[in-house]
């Protein structure tokens, strides 16, 4: 998606700090990210991300603020909700005002390819049946 993700994340041990796990993985990914963005040059974009920093990321000497600091966490306990989650998933970047791709399964940053069509793209999914 333009400007979120959406995962559903598999811990098979308690005792996990969710916290830490996402604010390590968005610090991997923004590091990834403004790479990316100095390589293409893209000044414009990166004075964004610096103009978004609080006085007191400056001050920790944080250079982008490429994510926002919450998320948005629902437990799943049943397959039910798994596959609704899932779904919701699948099809948000085809519905409303995002229309990324004609068909939910060719959108190239989605597991639907995977869970459909056995497809992989730029990462090698596991089936939740397989957890």
């Amino acid at each position: 998606m333009p400007n979120h993700v959406h995962n559903i994340l598999y811990f098979p041990e308690a005792g996990f700090n969710l916290d830490k796990i996402l604010s390590n993985g968005k610090r991997f990914m923004a590091y990834e990210l403004v790479n990316r963005l100095e390589k293409a040059n893209d000044t414009n974009t990166l004075t964004i991300l610096q103009n978004a920093l609080t006085e007191r990321e400056r001050k920790k000497k944080q250079l982008h603020k490429v994510f926002k600091d919450s998320f948005d966490a629902k437990p799943i306990f049943s397959e039910k909700f798994l596959l609704q989650k899932l779904n919701y998933i699948h099809y948000n970047p085809v519905k409303g005002k995002w229309n990324l791709a004609k068909y939910f399964v060719s959108y190239e940053h989605s597991s639907a390819s995977f869970y459909e069509e056995g497809i992989t793209r730029h990462f090698i999914p596991k089936h939740y049946k397989d957890l």
